[in-house]
C-alpha cells in the first residue's frame, strides 16, 4: 500500500472524506464550465490512472451504500399537506410493513466496516513511518478530522444562516425545529464516526493482538449493555454507541488484514442471519433496523446486539461475493461511475436532505403542489419515482458543485501536529453534531442554538488551520514527509 501511494498517480486524487481510499470531489468548474460531460471524463481518466492491486471493492460498497442511505431517506419522508397544516409522516411508523425494507436501506453498518478497513490501512500506512507515536498519532487524526469538518462547517453555517434568517422574519421557531432537524440527520453518523475514529489506532491494535477476540469483547459488552437497558436501565443503552458501532468498525479490521473473505465471510453471513432473525422474531428486538417514530423500542438509537448481528450479515453476505464484484469494477464503465459518485460522495450525504427541505419550503409558497397525495395510498406509490427522481435531479447537480470541498489539501511537511488540538477538535465536532441531528439548529440565541452550532464551527476553523504551513508551533523539517 505505500508502495502504492508513492509510485501511482491516483494516489493524490484518492483522499477525502471518511477514508484514505477515497476519491477526491471534482470542482465548480467542472460543472459550471463544462457540465457533466467534463466530470465524467475527469472520472474516466482518473479510473485510467487507477493502480492494479487498488481494492476496488472498497469504493464500490461506499458508493452503493450512500445511494442506498439517499433514497431510504426520500422514501421513508411523506411530507402531507392537509387543512391542518404540513404533516410529516414517517412511513415506517405509516405503514408498519415497510420496516421489513429497512433491512435493505440500513447500509451504516457497510459505512463503518468500509472505515475500519480505511483507517486500517491509512494508520498501517502512517505507522511505517517510524516515527514516534504522538507525532504519527496527531497527524494522521488531524487529517481524519479535517477531511470531516472542513465539509461540516458549510453545513452547518448555512443553517445557522438559515436559521437566524427566519427568526428575525418571524417564522414559527417549532417549523425552524423541524425543518433543521429534518435536514441534519445524516450528521448523526458523523458524530459517532468521529468518536470511532478517535479510537482508530487502538483498535488496529487490539485486532493485532486478540483478533477475532477484539470483536467478540465488543459484542460481549453490548450484549451485557441490552441487558441492563431491558432490565429497567434505559441510559445504559448509549453506551452502545460505542460497543455496538465499534463491534462493526472491527470488521472492517478484520477484513482489511486479510481475515474476512471468502468462506469466512460466507460462515459469518450464515450464523448472523440465523441469530438476527431469532432476536427479532422470538427475541425482544423490533424488526425495523432504524428508528421508528412512537415504537416502543429501537435497533438503531440507541444501537443494540441485533443491529450488530444485521450488520455481520450483511458485511459477510457483500463479501461472499467481493472476487465477482472485482472483476466487474475492473471494467471502465463500472469503475468510471464508481469514481464519480465517491467523488461528490460527502456531498450527496450531507446535502440531500437539505435540498429535500428546501424543496418542501418552495412547494408551499405556491400552494403545495404535489404535497396533497395521502401517504400509503395507491397514487402516493404510483408517483415516489417521480418524488425520487425530482429530488435526484436538483441534488445531482448541487452535490457536484460543493464536492470542492472534499477535495482537501494534504498536510503541510515538516509540521509537528498536536494530537490534543486534532482529539479536542475531534470531540467538539462529534458533541456538537449530536445536539443538532438531535434537536436541530433552533435555540436562544438569535434564532439558533449556539453551542450546537459553535462547536463545529470551531472544530472546522482549527482544522482549516492545520492546513496553513508554519501554523504550529515546532517545526521538523525533513522529520514527517509529505502526505
Amino acid at each position: 500500500m505505500l508502495q502504492e501511494r508513492k509510485a501511482s498517480p491516483y494516489w493524490p486524487l484518492v483522499e477525502s472524506g471518511a477514508s484514505r481510499i477515497q476519491p477526491s470531489g471534482f470542482s465548480v468548474d467542472d460543472v459550471t464550465m463544462s457540465s457533466f460531460t467534463a466530470t465524467i471524463a475527469k472520472a474516466r481518466r482518473m479510473a485510467d490512472a487507477t493502480p492494479a492491486d487498488r481494492n476496488r471493492y472498497v469504493d464500490f460498497l461506499r458508493a452503493l451504500s450512500i445511494l442506498a442511505v439517499v433514497i431510504g431517506h426520500w422514501l421513508i419522508a411523506a411530507p402531507y399537506l392537509t387543512n391542518d397544516g404540513l404533516q410529516g409522516i414517517n412511513m415506517l411508523a405509516k405503514s408498519p410493513w415497510t420496516q421489513w425494507l429497512t433491512w435493505v436501506f440500513q447500509v451504516m453498518p457497510v459505512f463503518f466496516a468500509v472505515g475500519g478497513f480505511s483507517n486500517t490501512v491509512s494508520w498501517k500506512a502512517a505507522r511505517a513511518k517510524g516515527q514516534p507515536f504522538g507525532e504519527t498519532y496527531g497527524r494522521w487524526l488531524t487529517s481524519r478530522v479535517r477531511r470531516l469538518a472542513i465539509p461540516v462547517t458549510v453545513l452547518v453555517g448555512t443553517w445557522a444562516t438559515i436559521g437566524i434568517t427566519l427568526s428575525a422574519a418571524g417564522v414559527d421557531p417549532a417549523l425552524v425545529k423541524i425543518g433543521s432537524q429534518s435536514a441534519l440527520i445524516p450528521v448523526w453518523f458523523l458524530a459517532v464516526y468521529m468518536l470511532i475514529t478517535l479510537l482508530g489506532p487502538a483498535m488496529v491494535v487490539a485486532w493485532e493482538r486478540w483478533g477475532w477476540g477484539s470483536f467478540v469483547a465488543l459484542i460481549a459488552a453490548a450484549t451485557i449493555v441490552d441487558l441492563a437497558v431491558w432490565s429497567g436501565a434505559p441510559l445504559a443503552g448509549w453506551m452502545n454507541f460505542l460497543f455496538v458501532w465499534s463491534a462493526i468498525h472491527q470488521l472492517g479490521v478484520a477484513w482489511a488484514n486479510g481475515r474476512l473473505s471468502g468462506p469466512t465471510a460466507r460462515r459469518m453471513a450464515i450464523i448472523a442471519a440465523v441469530v438476527v432473525v431469532g432476536l427479532v422474531t422470538i427475541g425482544p428486538y423490533p424488526i425495523a433496523m432504524v428508528g421508528v417514530p412512537g415504537a416502543a423500542a429501537s435497533n438503531n438509537s440507541p444501537p443494540t446486539i441485533a443491529l450488530v448481528a444485521f450488520g455481520a450479515m450483511q458485511i459477510g453476505g457483500l463479501l461472499t461475493v467481493e472476487a465477482r464484484a472485482k472483476k466487474m469494477l475492473a471494467k471502465p464503465a463500472a469503475w468510471t461511475a464508481t469514481i464519480l459518485v465517491n467523488g461528490m460522495i460527502m456531498s450527496l450525504y450531507l446535502w440531500h436532505l437539505t435540498v429535500m427541505v428546501l424543496m418542501i419550503g418552495a412547494s408551499l409558497l405556491v400552494g403545495g403542489f404535489g404535497l396533497g397525495i395521502e401517504p400509503a395510498a395507491g397514487a402516493w406509490w404510483a408517483t415516489r419515482p417521480i418524488w425520487v427522481a425530482v429530488l435526484a435531479s436538483i441534488t445531482l447537480p448541487f452535490a457536484m458543485a460543493m464536492s470542492w470541498l472534499e477535495r482537501v489539501k494534504p498536510l503541510p511537511s515538516g509540521v509537528r501536529h498536536s494530537p490534543w488540538i486534532a482529539i479536542s477538535a475531534g470531540v467538539a465536532l462529534s458533541l456538537g453534531l449530536a445536539l443538532l441531528a438531535g434537536a436541530g439548529i433552533q435555540g436562544p440565541f438569535l434564532g439558533i442554538n449556539p453551542v450546537a452550532v459553535g462547536l463545529p464551527l470551531l472544530a472546522g476553523l482549527a482544522m482549516k488551520r492545520a492546513g496553513r504551513p508554519g501554523h504550529a508551533l515546532e517545526r521538523n523539517e525533513g522529520l514527517i514527509g509529505a502526505e
